[in-house]
Formats: C-alpha cells, sequence, structure tokens
C-alpha cells in the first residue's frame, strides 16, 4: 500500500525487532502518566458527570441525534454534568442539550485521522492520544452511562464499563442501553452467554433495555437517589487546576448559538 493511501500513515518503517530500548520504554511511560495527569487537572471539578456513548456519525437531522439531544437536556436538569467523548454526532447531541438547558457539558476528546473533531458545545474539553486514558477519564468521574446507538468505539466503551461493574472494580452505577431495535440482537446474546454460563444470569439486571429517555432518567435519579449522597468538593487548587467552564469554549458556544 502507497504511503499516500495509507489510512494512518506510518511515521517510521517498523521492524520486528523485539523489545524497544529502556530508555524509549521509559518515555513512553512518562508521556501516559503526563496525559493522567493533564486529564486529572482538566476534570477535577467538572463532576459528578453521566457519560454518555454513541456514534460519531450521526447527523443533526437522525433520530438517534435527537435523542442524544433529548438525553443531555434531561441530565443538565437532574443537576450533572454530561460527559461524552467530545466529538461530533451523538457527542455533540448530548453536549448540544446538557448546554442548552444550562447545565455542564465535558468533552473527551481523541486523536484521530478521521472522524473525530471537537464539537462546539463543551465547556471544558481535552484531547487524548491514547485510549485507555480517554476511557479511564469518561469512567473515573462518572456516576451513571447512557450508550446511545453506536459502532465498534461504542461497543468497546460500553463492555469495559460493564465488565468493570461486573467484577465490582467500580462501584454499580446504571449503565442504559437505548435502542431496542438496535441492541436487541446484542441483548439476545448477552442471554445467550447467560443461558451456556459464561456470565451470571443476573448479570443482566446491571444493563437497562429501553427505547424512553423519561425511563432511562428515572432510572439513572431513582439508583444514585437510593444510593449516593450528593456533596459538592472541597475545592483546593494545589496544582493549578482551571476553572470548569473554559472561557475561550464558552465564547465558542455562543458564537455557535
Amino acid at each position: 500500500m502507497d504511503q499516500l493511501d495509507r489510512i494512518i500513515p506510518a511515521h517510521d518503517t517498523q521492524f520486528l525487532e523485539g523489545p524497544k530500548s529502556r530508555t524509549y520504554e521509559l518515555y513512553s511511560a512518562w508521556r501516559i502518566f503526563w496525559e493522567f495527569i493533564k486529564g486529572f487537572r482538566t476534570l477535577h471539578f467538572v463532576g459528578p458527570c453521566i457519560t454518555v456513548f454513541g456514534s460519531a456519525r450521526f447527523k443533526e437531522d437522525h433520530p438517534d441525534y435527537q435523542s442524544a439531544r433529548e438525553m443531555g437536556r434531561q441530565i443538565a436538569a437532574m443537576g450533572f454534568t454530561t460527559m461524552t467523548g467530545g466529538g461530533p454526532g451523538t457527542m455533540e447531541a448530548a453536549n448540544r442539550g446538557a448546554f442548552e438547558n444550562g447545565g455542564m457539558s465535558v468533552g473527551c476528546n481523541i486523536k484521530l485521522p478521521f472522524e473525530q473533531k471537537p464539537n462546539p458545545y463543551v465547556q471544558t474539553s481535552i484531547t487524548f492520544e491514547h485510549f485507555f486514558v480517554r476511557k479511564v477519564m469518561l469512567v473515573k468521574y462518572s456516576y451513571a452511562f447512557v450508550i446511545m446507538p453506536g459502532g465498534f468505539g461504542t461497543m468497546d466503551e460500553f463492555f469495559e464499563t460493564l465488565t468493570l461493574v461486573q467484577t465490582k472494580i467500580i462501584t454499580r452505577f446504571p449503565l442504559v442501553l437505548i435502542g431496542k431495535e438496535y441492541y436487541r440482537p446484542l441483548f439476545a446474546y448477552m442471554q445467550e452467554m447467560a443461558e451456556k454460563g459464561t456470565i451470571s444470569p443476573e448479570d443482566l439486571s446491571l444493563v437497562l433495555l429501553t427505547d424512553s429517555i423519561a425511563e432511562a432518567v428515572q432510572h439513572i435519579d431513582t439508583f444514585i437517589r437510593k444510593n449516593y449522597r450528593r456533596q459538592p468538593p472541597r475545592r483546593k487548587w494545589w496544582l493549578f487546576e482551571r476553572d470548569p467552564v473554559d472561557q475561550p469554549a464558552a465564547a465558542k458556544i455562543n458564537a455557535v448559538k
């Protein structure tokens, strides 16, 4: 394949040379560590959040875009911050709905050669180089997870979060799949897993499958009210964290409106 035909152009020729040098590995570890630190500093005061996952490919006239937009509005009405992957499509819609209802809106973007570009409806935004760092941030600050119809990336985010809840690595937070028709084959396969013993039957109760935004919001709100008490964080700025409302981003949003 010619370099011009590459989806992601190679920086250098790669050889099957085995382990990299220790200096290279140390440098890679430092870059990953610093990416985590930047994420912690940027997002320290944005929560508590509800994360919305979904496709980057849906346009404004798509029904799932409108559903995600309504989800963002409802999250803002509950008093939570709407967190997404920060890109277009469903992510933009959820951020937009939150912003339009006066709520906080946060985006955790990723560097990709296609599809992914920051949407203008976020007050706080950060762009990551590594998917696994980004996924940590999307989970760390959230108390519930809404999964709209999406592709490989959405499935990756859903199953990783579900696995963390199933194995009790994170506290049992509500997960909601929006789109019965879209997710019916997936849910049927999960039921088959339970029948064959690869998961426990009670694991299916970790996920709510619905078409109703109102039902999703009620499920999340009931669970959080029953299990948690909201307490504003004590704001200690010893790492020079920025205010959650990014003023340049806010100005950009106002220009879009």
